[in-house]
This record gives structure tokens, C-alpha cells and sequence, in this order.
């Protein structure tokens, strides 16, 4: 009897579990059931912002629904994070985030961690530079001499003191010895106005970003974070070729809710991949320079980046 009621207990179980699947595969064959939300954790006219506003029509097309762009940038994209950790893990809420999303959890001003969120795929990759004004500094030979001259005096601006630019500039005092100091502001147009305006040495920045100012000659990269010169720019040395392991940049993903089931996590992986691979979204890399890295990686692989990047960023935070 005691053998009966085990054998009956784990057919019950086992007809639970393949009830859940079933249900779960056929929610994933119907997705989306209702037009999908983009919370974007930054605000209008950035990276982020053209990132997501690009997926939007391609996504729409792919999966026949409507999308909704909800722009959330207080508190370095906290809000947007615990919307979407708070939200039906249904799938119809994506939340598009950079790489603010572990600086701001590495330095303890975000309450939403990656046990709330479920990366779904990383699309882009950008590059970081050290941006100056190069009437100032024509080249990195010269910004280098300055500083190693100088300790203590160079300043580099970038935005608030958990952000990517930051932890570019952590990294890239820590690996190549200089003594040079941060000073945070509000926003990039800040950091920016003042680097023209002589008032700080320069910047760290995304080289998407920084094109206008190129175009203008008002602001120049001079060194980028990179194993090989760029291809559009092959005369701006890169970390590498002085030694330096740092070839950290600012990266942009997708993420819902961590309790979404994983036969909708995979379709929005697939559906996501398939607006990375059209020749549209591919053409619109190259048009703003987003593609000297290969910006792909899956939910797991994602995942693991994030983690990695998350223990250095705290370290690199309590080092300094």
C-alpha cells in the first residue's frame, strides 16, 4: 500500500510539472497576447533611447504586435528596473538598459539585482574612448606627458559617480598608473560643455556619441578602449597596443522579469536575434559606429558577462 501511494504521489507530481510545461508552451505559441512596453532606463535622445527606438519597429514587425516607449532615467534607471521586476512575468514588459544597470548595483544604488531581472539578450557592444579638446591635447602622447607631469591636476568629468564613464575612468587609472581625479555631473551635456570650455581635461565616452563633436573639431578621441585600431579612425592608438588589458565599453540589453517562464524568455531571445541579424538593424550599427564589436550574447552568456563585470566594478569601487 505504502509503495502504492508513493508510485501515485509521483505521477501526480510528474502530471503537475508536464501540466506547467504544457501551459507555459502554449502561452510562449500565443506571445504576445497584448502590445508589448519598452521602459527605457535612460532618458530621450541618448544611446539607450535611439537603441530601443530602433528595435521598436523591427520587433513590432517581427512578432505582429504594437510597442509602447516609456523613457524612466531617474535614478540612474532604478525606476525603469523595479518596474520591470515588479511587473506580470509575462514577457510584455522589456525593460532596455546599458551597462548603468551593474555600475549603479555594484555601487549599492540599485535595489533591483539580477536575481529580479532575467537578461534576455545583449545586442550592442560600444566602444569607449578618452575624449579631450585637441587644441588642448592633440594626441594621447601629449595628455599622458601632461599628466605624468602633473599628478593630481588632470580632471575628467563623466556622469555621476556610478555610471560607465566612471568605472572606464576606475579602470583606466587603475591599469595605467596615472594620478589623475573624476569629478561627476548631472548629465553628459555638462560633462561635454565644460571639456570645450577648458574647464576639465577630458571625458570618457562612447565613440557613437561623440561624432557631432568630431565633425565640429570641437572634441577628439585620442585614445580608445580596444584590441586593434578602429577602422574608421586608424590613427587613434588603442589601451591595448600601450599594454593596458582595459577594453571596457558601455553595454546595452534587454531584460524582464525573472519569474518570466522560459518558453517566453526563449521566444523573445529568438524574435530579438532575428531583428540583430536583418540587414536593417546591422546597417544602423555601422551608420553610428556601433560595429567594431560583436554585440551579441544570448540570455546565459549574458548573463555570466554581467556577473564578471559586476565583481569588478565592486572591486574597482572599493579599491578607490
Amino acid at each position: 500500500m505504502k509503495h502504492s501511494l508513493v508510485a501515485a504521489s509521483s505521477l501526480g507530481l510528474a502530471l503537475v510539472g508536464y501540466a506547467s510545461a504544457t501551459i507555459a508552451n502554449e502561452a510562449a505559441e500565443d506571445y504576445p497576447t497584448k502590445p508589448l512596453q519598452f521602459l527605457v532606463a535612460a532618458g530621450a535622445g541618448g544611446g539607450t533611447d535611439n537603441f530601443a527606438r530602433t528595435v521598436k519597429p523591427m520587433l513590432e514587425e517581427v512578432l505582429d504586435t504594437r510597442v509602447t516607449v516609456v523613457n524612466l532615467p531617474a535614478a540612474s534607471g532604478a525606476i525603469a528596473h523595479q518596474r520591470t521586476a515588479n511587473s506580470e512575468p509575462d514577457g510584455h514588459t522589456l525593460d532596455f538598459a546599458s551597462s548603468t544597470l551593474v555600475t549603479s548595483l555594484a555601487a549599492g544604488q540599485n535595489p533591483t539585482g539580477l536575481d529580479e531581472l532575467t537578461p534576455v539578450a545583449r545586442m550592442q557592444s560600444d566602444v569607449m574612448t578618452l575624449i579631450v579638446d585637441p587644441e588642448k591635447y592633440p594626441d594621447f602622447e601629449s595628455f599622458q606627458k601632461h599628466a605624468e607631469e602633473n599628478p593630481g591636476e588632470v580632471i575628467i568629468g563623466g556622469t555621476h559617480a556610478a555610471s560607465p564613464d566612471r568605472m572606464a575612468f576606475l579602470s583606466f587609472r587603475d591599469a595605467s598608473g596615472l594620478d589623475i581625479n573624476f569629478i561627476p555631473y548631472d548629465e553628459e551635456g555638462s560633462v561635454s560643455a565644460n571639456v570645450m570650455g577648458g574647464n576639465i581635461d577630458g571625458m570618457f565616452g562612447e565613440i557613437s556619441s561623440t561624432l557631432s563633436y568630431m565633425e565640429s573639431g570641437e572634441m577628439m578621441p585620442i585614445l580608445v578602449f580596444a584590441e586593434e585600431r578602429l577602422e574608421n579612425f586608424p590613427d587613434i592608438p588603442t589601451t591595448v597596443e600601450h599594454g593596458w588589458d582595459l577594453t571596457d565599453g558601455n553595454e546595452r540589453g534587454i531584460f524582464v522579469n525573472a519569474d518570466t517562464p522560459e518558453a517566453i524568455l526563449a521566444k523573445i531571445e529568438s524574435s530579438l536575434k532575428e531583428v540583430y541579424d536583418s540587414d536593417a538593424y546591422q546597417e544602423y550599427e555601422e551608420r553610428v559606429n556601433l560595429h567594431y564589436r560583436e554585440g551579441w550574447l544570448g540570455s546565459e552568456e549574458y548573463r555570466l558577462q554581467l556577473e564578471e563585470n559586476l565583481e569588478n566594478y565592486k572591486r574597482l569601487l572599493e579599491e578607490n
